[in-house]
């Protein structure tokens, strides 16, 4: 019997252990890839279990023909039925709703679900593989309410960025960035001009080292920002380091470079034809003027095809991150390269960052974060130079070439230069030397000190310091240092330095705690100190004795110099309080107090409040829905302002001068003492919906922002010996509609996630000081100007003439006669046109199918108009017959009947002159465009193999930005902008450089 039963025994254990299977695998994130430790897998219906360890792995002896589930805070539980199989890797999807993302507001963070302002977040997975230069490019299309326009196609130039509209007229429009708690300087850096196209500060910053964009819309989620607000705020989270085994991390792009389009010219023959048309138009005889054909278009040179290239971008960055209990760190190194589309452009960047925390005892954290980057921008002019290579190239006529017949370029001493305005543009793109070198030191130290549970102090000093260096000589080969008689035909040559350093420090104390059950209370008090310096100094020589010496040391003469020190700074209070009720009832009230150095002793301080709102309706005992899963309605009211004005506008300042030989002063500005203030009042009202358990959630908000006491240079009488003062003297409103939504449409096999997000922004000046509408722009024949500012009219509007086509009969332009008098003048000018749009957003799909992966992102804008100033001098009727003109041309009006919007050809001279190219709304385009901003495809490589080659991740990818453009617009790129970042004159363009279209290949791989 015992036998038996033992015998029974070890037939049951046999069994058991024949049934009895090793299962192993990785669990990572759907999202980005990274390895999830602390995964929760279970066999289904069983206490049996495993939990996968820091790189995500996990063991497990199980029985076979069950079901493991995969559960793990923040991500979606899957179940996977084991079939035969020994290794089961998963991939988990994030929850759809993110309400318990916490969420950075400024000098505190909070859950999403709590948020009672308008706040969007971009996260770093939605750029990761995109060639990106700036932080700055990351937001284009991907948050309701900011639109980000990239001025050319210049590498490291400059990008303008607005956050529900535009607030100022003269006062900066630029959002205050702020990353890791430090303020840090935007836009140019440069001293030099470069034909309105300026650099980019934030160009510096490595976009690989962002983990996630904040952007805070309304005044409930700024205003803690008070005096800088007014624009919005753009807060940037660096990566930090894990808890975790040291992981490292290296990734590689590279790719070509080249125009998303380029302009059609015509060739020499074409060219003849037209230019002797018009000699004949105007009765004068075209072979007297030496336009002979086989003679004269002798030679057919593309300057387009001859300043282009096929540029190259390389980037390389390795990283390592980990830690433990008390020390965890992030740390990077990165180079990026970039060839620009126009020989001789480059921008190159080498930087890197060391974050570091340590916890040093149970109440006291210390972190450091540190970025050093240096930058070296090889530039070329651009844009409405006179001798810029785009414009250059644009203009030059095709007769002339490049190279003599032993292969030297041409210059102002050879027998084949042409001279202005068809000098060499070749030439102008390789002879000059334009380096701009720039070093850029972020860094901060933070203490933080928990009283108790309840309590903590966080003082936080931090520097962003920017140093720059500009090298400019220009040969006797080249337009300016060969050919301009004031500079004196041997070389010219500026070197200049910069500085730009701002310096903040603050302190905040925090309480927060659970007053009764159902009762959260929180608030913080603190004050800041930011301290400004800057500092430039340049030199300028000529009369070089050759080409071959081209510093300033060897200058015949050294004829200019300045140098400049300005000091300034913001001493703030602040305090924010915070209240819920059982998660439901949500309130929220802030307060900011600034006191800045560029306004006088009775106005250096301004107050900024604000109050919201929320109520979580989906909380509700008595809401019941199948379809809507959470609701929230929210409200907000508050101030912001904007101090973005040059210091020392308050006071009466005086200038050098020199007279008869000796040295004095001269006053150079009129004092206001009662200047003061931009102030931004704001309201926003909004709600974040979540429908079918997450799979659908939507944010909408309406917003009216009334911006008062609007800092601007109010025109003087010149017989006062000053032509304006800094003055408070009008208001300007933005009002509109934001709409962000994301949708889980598929989620078995194939995963299809979109990103939608619209906005529409309606920008009006609502008062002036006086009725006389304001210059502003370029100055326009037949019009006085390009640009109006105007009461009753959105920034950015345009004036001119109306164009009411071409008279069939005579081929001569009509124009509407506004007053009347039966004579076309600048008293006849109108509004035509603005360059604000009617919608702006942007739709991303994403795809996952195994291990591949594919984002399609498309960005666009509706209604925007784009003065085509161009196309003043490519179809210019023939009142410049010196320059190359465009294919559009080839529809003039040739012989009485003919019906075209193309005036006739005529030299306009003497009294010859035709009134055929009047700034009008015949140079006024729609600018609206769809375009495939960027389409990424990516695949990882099974875990198999990338085991086999000793790494923990490997993946490839392929990425291409500006891909694909629809538009009407005629000129080369619809999205440019020539003076970089301008409020009253943006959407012009001027000559200026398209978009480029980037094609790159990656690989991403995680070492053991």
């Amino acid at each position: 019997m015992n036998k038996s039963l033992l015998l029974l025994f070890l037939l049951i254990a046999s069994t058991a252990f024949a049934q009895t299977q090793r299962i192993s695998g990785k669990v990572t994130s759907a999202t980005d890839g990274s390895e999830l430790p602390g995964v929760n897998v279970i066999v289904k219906g069983t206490p049996q279990g495993a939990i996968t360890d820091a790189a995500g792995n996990y063991t497990m002896e199980i029985t076979s023909g069950t079901t493991l589930v995969f559960s793990f805070v923040g991500y979606r539980t899957q179940e996977v039925p084991l079939d035969a199989r020994q290794v089961v890797d998963v991939s988990l999807i994030e929850e759809s709703t993110e309400l318990t993302e916490v969420v950075v507001t400024g000098y505190s963070s909070t859950e999403r679900r709590e948020i009672t302002g308008s706040v969007a977040t971009v996260k770093a997975s939605n750029f990761k593989e995109i060639a990106l230069t700036g932080i700055d490019q990351a937001l284009q299309g991907q948050a309701p309410g900011v639109q980000v326009t990239q001025s050319s196609g210049t590498p490291g130039g400059g990008i303008s960025v607005r956050i529900r509209g535009s607030t100022s007229i003269n006062a900066s429009n630029r959002p205050l960035f702020v990353i890791d708690g430090i303020p840090v300087s935007s836009g140019s850096l440069s001293l030099r001009e470069f034909g309105g196209q300026d650099d980019n500060a934030l160009s510096l910053i490595n976009p690989n080292d962002v983990e996630s964009i904040q952007i805070l819309k309304d005044a409930s989620a700024k205003a803690m920002y008070g005096s800088r607000g007014a624009n919005g705020v753009v807060l940037i989270t660096t990566k930090k380091g894990k808890k975790d085994i040291t992981r490292i991390n290296v990734d590689v792009q590279r790719g070509i470079v080249d125009p998303v389009k380029k302009v059609d010219l015509l060739n020499s023959t074409q060219l003849l034809t037209l230019q002797r048309e018009a000699y004949t138009n105007a009765g004068k005889n075209p072979d007297a003027a030496g336009l002979i054909p086989g003679v004269t278009d002798a030679v057919n040179t593309n300057w387009l095809d001859a300043i282009f290239r096929t540029g190259i971008m390389q980037q390389y960055q390795l990283s390592a991150t980990g830690g433990d209990d008390n020390t965890t760190f992030y740390m990077s190194g990165n180079y990026r390269s970039e060839e620009g589309v126009q020989l001789n452009n480059k921008f190159d960047r080498l930087s890197g960052t060391f974050n570091v925390d340590r916890k040093f005892t149970p109440k006291l954290r210390v972190g450091v974060n540190l970025t050093l980057s240096k930058a070296l921008n090889k530039r070329v002019k651009g844009d409405n130079f006179l001798d810029g290579v785009y414009s250059g190239a644009l203009k030059s006529l095709p007769y002339n070439t490049p190279y003599d017949e032993n292969g030297k370029l041409v210059g102002p001493g050879s027998a084949l230069y042409a001279g202005f305005p068809n000098f060499n543009p070749v030439a102008q793109a390789l002879l000059p030397r334009f380096n701009t070198s720039t070093v850029k030191i972020l860094g901060s130290i933070t203490a933080t000190y928990k009283f108790n549970e309840y309590l903590q102090l966080k003082v936080m000093t931090g520097i962003d310091y920017n140093d720059v260096k500009e090298d400019q000589f220009e040969s006797s080969q080249t337009a300016i240092g060969g050919y301009l008689s004031s500079v004196g035909g041997k070389g010219y040559g500026i070197y200049s330095t910069s500085t730009a350093s701002n310096f903040t420090s603050n302190a905040i104390l925090s309480y927060a705690r659970e007053i009764k059950e159902g009762h959260h209370f929180s608030a913080l008090v603190g004050s800041e100190v930011l301290s400004r310096f800057t500092s430039s100094s340049s030199v300028q020589g000529r009369l070089f004795p050759s080409d071959d010496f081209t510093y300033i040391t060897s200058a015949g003469i050294v004829d200019q110099g300045s140098s400049v020190i300005v000091k300034g700074g913001l001493l703030s209070f602040l305090g924010e309080a915070k209240y819920d009720i059982r998660d439901t009832y949500l309130f929220s009230l802030s307060f900011r107090s600034d006191g800045s150095s560029r306004f006088g002793s009775g106005n250096k301080f301004a107050y900024f409040p604000a109050l919201s709102a929320g109520w979580r309706i989906s909380q509700e005992k008595f809401f019941h829905s199948d379809i809507i899963s959470d609701l929230k309605l929210r409200a907000s009211y508050g101030f912001t302002g904007n101090q973005g004005i040059p210091d020392f506008e308050y006071l009466g300042t005086w200038t050098t001068a020199t007279y008869n030989g000796s040295a004095g002063v001269t006053p150079e500005n009129l004092a206001n003492p009662k200047l003061q203030w931009e102030s931004t009042r704001e309201i926003d009202i909004g709600t974040d919906i979540s429908f079918l358990e997450g799979r659908i959630q939507a944010i909408i908000d309406v917003y009216n922002n009334k911006t008062s006491k609007l800092l601007y240079a109010q025109p003087y009488p010149y017989t006062t010996g000053f032509g304006s003062v800094t003055g408070n003297i009008g208001n300007v409103q933005n009002k509109g509609i934001e709409l962000g939504i994301v949708s889980v449409n598929l989620d078995g096999k194939l995963k299809w996630r979109t990103e939608i997000n619209l906005s529409k922004n309606v920008n009006r000046i609502t008062y002036l000081a006086d009725s006389i509408p304001r210059p502003a722009g370029y100055q326009a024949e037949g019009a006085g100007t390009t640009n109006i500012i105007k009461a009753g009219e959105p920034l950015g509007t345009f004036w001119g003439l109306k164009f009411l086509g071409v008279d069939p009969a005579t081929g001569n332009a009509m124009y509407k006669d506004v007053n009347g008098d039966n004579k076309i003048t600048q008293d006849d000018a109108m509004v035509i046109g603005n360059a604000q749009p009617n919608l702006i957003g942007g739709i991303t799909n994403r795809f996952t199918y195994g291990n591949f992966d594919l984002n399609i992102f498309f960005q666009f804008s509706l209604g925007n108009k784009v003065l085509n100033l161009t196309r003043q001098t490519l179809v210019n009727s023939g009142q410049d017959l010196t320059t190359n003109q465009s294919v559009d041309a080839l529809r003039r009006w040739q012989k009485p009947g003919d019906i075209t919007d193309v005036p006739r050809y005529a030299v306009s001279t003497g009294d010859n002159a035709n009134f055929n190219n009047y700034e009008s709304s015949r140079l006024i385009e729609n600018g609206s465009y769809l375009r495939l901003k960027n389409l990424g495809l990516g695949y990882n490589v099974s875990q198999r193999i990338a085991e086999k080659l000793k790494l923990d991740r490997l993946r490839v990818y392929l990425s291409a930005t500006n891909l694909w453009t629809y538009t009407k617009y005629s000129g080369a790129d619809p999205e440019v902008s020539t003076l970089d970042g301008s409020t009253t004159a943006q959407g012009i363009d001027f000559f200026t450089l398209p978009q480029v279209r980037t094609i790159t290949i990656g690989l991403n791989a995680t070492l053991r």
